[in-house]
């Protein structure tokens, strides 16, 4: 991809999704920064009664947590997020980028 290299930040998160992914099982991992620098990973859930993405789940987490707003987000997945994902990132970060990674850690996109 022609994208720039991630900044050491940047690239922190991306690893943070794609540990989280790896170390559940899951089928995708995801990690958010906020405004102070605080992070926080999800995987997805698949469970009978709930089913949530792991990108909305680490936004729940920052937002339930006082996060007031994002500066960035990183999605490890085999698949593209659904548009209500990166909805979620906009409701705190309308500019935070969304890097898209697949699970072997290979940058795809940024939204």
């Amino acid at each position: 991809m022609s994208e720039a290299p991630l900044g050491p930040e940047d690239e922190k998160i991306n690893t943070l999704a794609r540990s989280t992914r790896a170390r559940t099982g899951s089928a995708e991992g995801a990690a958010v920064r906020d405004e102070t620098g605080r992070t926080y990973t999800a995987a997805s859930v698949a469970l009978p009664s709930l089913r949530l993405s792991a990108l909305r789940l680490a936004v729940a987490m920052a937002a339930s947590s006082g996060a007031e707003r994002l500066e960035a987000a990183a999605l490890v997945s085999d698949s593209d997020p659904d548009p209500a994902d990166l909805a979620a990132v906009r409701d705190l970060g309308p500019d935070a980028p969304v890097f898209r990674a697949a699970p072997d850690g290979t940058l795809r996109a940024i939204e």
